[in-house]
């Protein structure tokens, strides 16, 4: 603090406030830095180790050497993409919108806004060379754009991974428009562009996914995606915001038009959840209430009369407690509370599998894990792991982890393969049963990685995933052979304190006899039973 500067402190306000912040405010930034508590764990996999895209990490020394890689593409991209327009030309494009790049990124970044568009357009040219060989997998190009550019970097496969590990890091990413705007320069269209790209992002996810995309996989908008990363988190996540199930209500006047229509929207993945349909029925209860013909009702002779109507008010008692509102208020606090760590705490595979739970494969994201109580068997999605497995899974975490506003989806999915895998024997048996493949050396590799991945930012419910987990820990604490170790633990082990007294006592009441046994002659005294002195 003895090297601050007050009086240029103030000057830097005064301009702030004078000439603005120089982003654009009103966008939440998308390209984050690793949260500390992740990045402690494995920083490895969050550094980039061979290329660096984007100005978190573009001047490391041991990454600018990629530069001439990236100057080169910049080359070809002038001749093959941007036709009769020089290179230049993006970039003046790309300056227009500086002002909406700088917000995507959390940290305040020093650079002027021309290196800052140049930078853009020199990234932007070498990953759309790097991705248009998807693209061309997926039959999509039609230019003479050289397919053998990257032969040069991709030459190895331990190369084309490290660059593949390097693509989908948190920290290096650039901002998706800056690409859609550098193809739209060679498409007649930004529906042919966006076209283009999306092809290139598919085929790209496909190649790195750990995920099995089904080919009835929804399009993703790429104009909806913010980067590279960004995508491939939303074809492994679904969009909560689509799985919307809406309920109309129309009450009625006594003439029996349509006074008043009332649209209800609840979560469908959560629509099994008794809370949720509980407060459905309140919903539909609330404006049903508000119509005269039902407020007229004789509610106490209908259910003198009828049986079941009393069933009904009961139950319309109890899921609307009128002005004691306390109980409404716990229910939605419960709903918005994080899980308890217990609630975290599941059997591993090995356990259940010797309770007789069985494991099935499905294909498709994580919103395919489930757990059918009456055929014993936990549905979870097929994942493949290989060198680039870990980064993937890690930075995706630390992308929700920093992104997302609502449940942490893909974290509470890691939390429960973490809870279910304690050991090798659990990934041999889910290998056995086709839910994970494995191309690392061993199966202790994907044991480790998964028990390596407990530290998380914070704990979040997702209703379809614990919902499995409730409905696994209800069938296997059922088991009489798992409440018989409970007991024991509970009653015998946990009790060792109580046992160890009693032996003490004991101990030193054989321990007095026997010294009293040393000094008198036990043998003199007679203990006659009560028969034989009568007799």
């Amino acid at each position: 603090m003895s090297n601050f500067d007050e009086s240029q402190w103030i000057d830097s306000v005064r301009g702030i406030l004078k000439n603005g912040l120089g982003i654009d405010t009103d966008l939440r930034p998308n390209i984050f830095t690793v949260p500390k508590t992740l990045m402690s764990t494995d920083p490895d996999s969050y550094t980039p180790q061979q290329l660096a895209i984007g100005p978190y990490h573009y001047w490391r020394p041991g990454l600018y050497e990629m530069e001439r890689y990236k100057l080169a593409a910049a080359i070809r991209a002038e001749t093959y993409l941007l036709g009769n327009h020089k290179f230049e030309y993006v970039v003046d494009q790309l300056e227009k919108h500086v002002l909406r790049i700088r917000a995507c990124y959390q940290k305040a970044l020093t650079i002027s806004n021309e290196a800052l568009a140049w930078m853009m357009a020199i990234d932007a040219s070498f990953l759309l060379e790097f991705l248009m060989v998807y693209a061309m997998k997926e039959g999509k190009v039609t230019t003479t754009y050289p397919s053998k550019s990257m032969s040069h970097l991709s030459g190895t496969k331990a190369a084309l991974n490290t660059i593949l590990r390097d693509l989908v890091m948190l920290e290096n990413q650039i901002p998706l428009f800056v690409l859609r705007k550098m193809l739209e320069v060679e498409y007649s269209s930004l529906e042919a562009a966006d076209e283009m790209l999306q092809a290139m992002l598919m085929g790209f996810c496909e190649e790195l996914s750990p995920f099995k995309m089904m080919k009835d996989t929804p399009v993703i908008n790429v104009s909806e995606c913010q980067h590279l990363l960004d995508y491939l988190y939303n074809t492994i996540v679904p969009n909560a915001q689509e799985t919307k199930v809406e309920i109309t209500v129309v009450v009625e006047d006594q003439s029996g038009e349509a006074k008043e229509s009332v649209t209800i929207e609840i979560d469908a993945a959560a629509a099994g959840d008794p809370t949720y349909v509980k407060k459905l029925f309140s919903l539909i209860w609330k404006y049903l209430s508000k119509v005269n013909f039902v407020k007229r009702l004789p509610w106490g002779k209908l259910s003198k009369a009828l049986p079941g109507i009393s069933l009904i008010v009961q139950m319309i008692q109890q899921m609307n407690p009128g002005k004691n509102g306390k109980e409404k208020s716990d229910d939605d606090s419960d709903m918005n509370k994080p899980p308890l760590m217990e609630e975290i705490t599941i059997p591993s595979v090995a356990e259940l599998a010797n309770s007789l739970v069985h494991f099935r494969a499905t294909t498709g994201d994580i919103s395919t894990v489930r757990f059918d109580a009456k055929k014993r068997t936990l549905h979870l999605p097929i994942i493949s792991f290989d060198v680039n497995t870990e980064v993937i899974l890690r930075n995706l975490v630390a992308y929700e982890a920093s992104y997302a506003s609502g449940p942490l989806v893909f974290t509470r999915y890691t939390e429960l393969m973490n809870g279910i895998i304690d050991s090798e024997e659990d990934v041999k048996l889910l290998r056995e049963k086709g839910i994970i493949l494995n191309r690392l050396k061993s199966d202790a590799e994907v044991a480790n990685l998964w028990n390596g991945m407990s530290k998380s930012i914070r704990l979040t419910k997702v209703p379809h995933i614990d919902k499995a987990i409730e409905g696994v820990n209800k069938y296997y604490n059922r088991q009489w052979n798992v409440k018989f170790r409970k007991n024991m633990r509970a009653y015998v082990f946990g009790s060792w304190k109580c046992l160890t007294f009693l032996a003490a006592i004991t101990l030193l009441f054989l321990t007095m006899v026997q010294s009293f046994c040393s000094v008198y002659n036990c043998r003199k005294f007679k203990f006659v039973s009560g028969s034989s002195s009568a007799g």
